[in-house]
């Protein structure tokens, strides 16, 4: 027999507004503008203002977005969009000590690509037709590091296949030779051992650490990359110093070419969210808004509810354009009022990092950086931890030293001898510092490490030495180890 049981709970919603918040909330300043454009276009109740708004106007409300209030589904009132000036031409909050920043022009830099060189330096040799164009799908072939890692056999039969062009993986390998041969050097290698082998080869083959350089990639890769250093030394009969030499000339090969030339898809510039002056010892903090357009209600469409309020209201057709009109007039303003939020939240979060952190912002000096989480922040502006996470995950500070992201400034503590913690920065700084003074011969292990961390008054475990090396990227003791 089967029961009936009523259990009673509570369930947590977000409306679409705080949706929306929430989503305006994670992306970055160099991002907004797109994301304005995008509502721009797919909302015809939204438009861009020019009106000049008195700043008293505008001055936001400090909301938490967990406590966003929701707009009502009343029959609209035209005075909640038309009455207050602020809707009328909302322009954005924060745009920061610019002096008319937005009226000055901004290089945009230029330059060839890995792949433009490489298509340009291969236009000049003299080849056949078929040889020209099996080497440009190679050249295409080519990723942004400058390594081939696709089989030649594999390009054979894509090319058969797609093209209808009959090939070997013979003559690949030849074509694949004359790309080799273009600049940088290591250019189109398979692998790392290839790519270092490429470039001895143009050195001068009469050096004899070259000669020895070859020799150690070609026959005893496999124990140079495992740093068996005295191995090498002992199977090439050579000396100490002439190890030192071959190693050193190798190690300052490149071991990605295609960064020599860069690529643009890689390329990117900063935009910072807020920007960080110093008056005197007087720190101030703007929210940069520079890529985002004042914004309001456009009035046109507003009227057209009006009129429509007016007209039949027993027609079907015209109280579903009604109901369209009223729909896209509430999502204008719900975007507006996200904005704005969004704005505050910002500026309230960073406020509370600049005054938690103020005396690392006087001067830059990373031994200054208090501990510091997300619950302290979220603490002191009463919001939620995921909000404050999410406003640090993808905004970054422009300073007098530096483009900082917000992340760099949250740091869990180490307690030390004289009863204070330590941010980890700290103590990651101090590990490295370490590790750079240590004995090239004989590196420090972990336990070592640790022991000298607890001499300096910091304690701190072995396992957590090990954590903040591999966060460094620093390698194993014995993976640091030179002749």
């Amino acid at each position: 027999m089967q029961k009936l049981i009523i259990n009673q709970g509570f369930l947590q919603k977000l409306s679409p507004q705080q949706i929306q918040f929430i989503k305006l909330l994670q992306v970055p300043t160099a991002e907004l503008d797109a994301r304005i454009k995008e509502e721009l276009e797919i909302n015809p109740a939204l438009e861009e203002g020019q009106e000049e708004v008195p700043k008293n106007e505008y001055e936001l409300e400090e909301m938490d977005g967990n406590d966003y209030e929701e707009s009502t589904h009343d029959d609209l009132d035209l005075d909640t969009y038309l009455q207050h000036e602020d809707m009328g031409g909302y322009k954005m909050y924060g745009d920061g000590s610019y002096n008319n920043d937005e009226d000055r022009e901004f290089p945009v830099a230029t330059r060839m690509t890995l792949h433009d060189s490489l298509f340009q330096q291969f236009g000049f040799l003299h080849l056949t037709e078929q040889e020209r164009f099996l080497g440009l799908h190679l050249l295409g072939s080519i990723e942004n590091d400058g390594y081939l890692r696709r089989a030649l056999k594999s390009i054979a039969s894509d090319l058969v296949f797609t093209q209808g062009i009959y090939t070997t993986e013979c003559e690949l390998e030849r074509i694949l030779k004359m790309v080799q041969a273009l600049e940088p050097a290591g250019i189109g290698a398979r692998g790392l051992q290839e790519c270092l082998l490429l470039q001895l080869r143009r050195r001068d083959q009469s050096d004899v650490t070259v000669q020895l350089a070859l020799q150690t990639i070609e026959h005893y890769f496999e124990e140079f990359s495992k740093k068996h250093y005295e191995k090498i030394q002992r199977r090439l009969g050579i000396s100490s110093q002439e190890a030192y030499d071959v190693l050193t000339l190798i190690t300052k090969l490149n071991p990605k070419p295609g960064s020599v030339e860069g690529d643009d898809d890689r390329s990117h510039y900063l935009t910072p969210d807020f920007i960080l002056s110093n008056h005197n010892g007087n720190l101030e903090v703007t929210l940069n808004a520079r890529n985002a357009p004042e914004l309001r209600i456009n009035r046109t469409f507003a009227d057209m509810l009006d009129t429509y309020h007016k007209s039949d209201k027993t027609n079907k057709s015209v109280r579903e354009t009604a109901t369209f009109v009223k729909q896209k007039l509430d999502s204008a303003k719900w975007f507006i009022d996200a904005i704005r939020q969004r704005q505050a939240t910002l500026m309230r979060t960073m406020s509370a990092i600049l005054n938690y952190q103020y005396d690392f912002f006087l001067d830059g000096d990373e031994t200054r950086l208090r501990p510091m989480i997300l619950k302290d922040i979220a603490t002191i502006i009463d919001m939620d931890v995921s909000t404050v996470s999410r406003v640090a995950s993808s905004k970054c500070v422009q300073t007098e030293f530096g483009l900082y992201p917000l992340k760099y400034f949250f740091s869990e503590g180490i307690a030390t001898d004289s009863g204070e913690d330590a941010s980890s920065r700290e103590v990651k700084n101090i590990l490295r510092e370490l590790i750079e003074s240590e004995p090239k011969r004989k590196p420090f292990s972990d336990d070592k490490l640790e022991k000298l961390l607890n001499a300096k008054g910091y304690n701190i475990a072995r396992r957590t030495v090990a954590k903040y090396r591999e966060q460094l990227n620093i390698p194993v003791a014995r993976l640091r180890k030179q002749i």
